[in-house]
């Protein structure tokens, strides 16, 4: 099996490949206190990725190896992710008394049950998550599998790039580790039982709910950053790249705030609502006690608060780095700016602590 959840073997980078770009992150750790050793966001060829899918192997790797070559990191050990879509998982009850070996010896044998692909077309791997709750002489296993090509594309990728894939883990438990980090900062954080995490990325949303700190809930939309940058490169006919260099620098006519950017922060606000309705119409739960924005887009100004006005939840934007000491060559105003956008990283990154 491929360390597709992965043990932790060593210190590893965070690499996250998104639509539009790659994001590395290193973090180191001492005492309590994590450091960002280095980072760093390079943007990816048109369409090398899309819709989590990576479509252009070479282009994505020789990006990273830019990357690489810019933050140098310590380490050529990465840990990366796959989308939750792309990932087929099931919790598992099985006997606690079975070691890994007889454990995955099992799972093999039972895979069909489980698994809607043969054996050799699927990357698959399994974690014990601990006793089954009045049985602790069964154990509750997490099995996860994805198409060999997904991970492959990936795994490949990093290797152009000059990295080795060391672990291949699923954005939404990359997300849920950074976001053990964020919860101290949020207001009453002890009495947040429901929290709805939207990461609005380029060109897809996905909402990750977290209950009591697990993942309760994922889904996906086609949604993003992307049309904001096209709503300014149509109105004020500019390129693409254009477009994207004055959305981060706010170089715009007087119209942009009323005409252009506050239509796109209604509509971020309407996916907010239909994501919270389909979460509840399909779940037992009817509320969230807090939203959390997440993804490049989450720091437009104002977003947070307005969000939070006409969904009626306290929201505000993640930063995973608020309590994180910094190395030298770290820009600082640079990394609170790319924050939002680096909490799968994060996620990815935290792997090298874990035992």
């Amino acid at each position: 099996m491929l360390p597709f959840l992965g043990k932790k073997t060593q210190m590893l980078l965070g690499i996250d490949i998104s639509s539009t770009a790659v994001k590395l992150l290193e973090l180191s750790k001492s005492g309590d206190r994590y450091r960002v050793e280095s980072y760093g966001v390079e943007p990816l060829p048109a369409n090398a990725v899309v819709e989590k899918n990576i479509a252009d192997v070479e282009g994505v790797g020789d990006a990273l190896a830019r990357l690489v070559g810019r933050a140098r990191p310590g380490t050529k050990q990465a840990a990366v992710a796959v989308a939750g879509s792309a990932v087929i998982t099931k919790v598992i009850e099985m006997d606690a008394s079975l070691n890994d070996d007889d454990m995955e010896r099992q799972l093999r044998a039972d895979a069909d049950q489980y698994i809607p692909f043969p054996l050799d077309e699927v990357r698959m791997d399994f974690e014990v998550m601990g006793p089954v709750e009045d049985n602790p002489d069964r154990a509750e296993v997490l099995l996860a599998a994805s198409r060999t090509e997904n991970v492959e594309m990936r795994t490949d990728a990093l290797e152009i790039g000059g990295l080795q894939a060391a672990v291949v883990d699923v954005e939404a438990y990359a997300m849920e580790r950074a976001f053990q980090l964020v919860l101290p900062q949020l207001p009453d954080s002890g009495e947040l039982e429901t929290v709805a995490v939207f990461d609005i990325g380029a060109t897809m949303t996905t909402l990750n709910v977290l209950h009591q700190g697990r993942t309760v809930y994922t889904r996906e939309q086609l949604f993003g950053g992307k049309q904001l940058t096209e709503e300014i490169q149509r109105r004020y006919g500019i390129s693409m790249d254009e477009a994207g260099l004055a959305k981060k620098t706010g170089e715009l006519p007087d119209d942009y705030e009323s005409e252009v950017l506050q239509p796109f922060k209604d509509a971020v606000v309407q996916q907010v609502n239909r994501s919270l309705q389909f979460f509840y119409g399909s779940t037992q739960f009817n509320e969230v006690d807090y939203i959390l924005l997440a993804g490049g887009s989450a720091a437009i100004e104002g977003l947070a608060e307005l969000v939070e006005e006409k969904v009626g939840a306290p929201c505000s934007v993640a930063n995973p780095f608020t309590d994180m000491t910094l190395a030298n060559k770290v820009n600082a105003n640079a990394i609170a700016g790319d924050a939002p956008a680096l909490m799968i990283a994060c996620g990815l990154a935290l792997r090298s602590f874990e035992q």
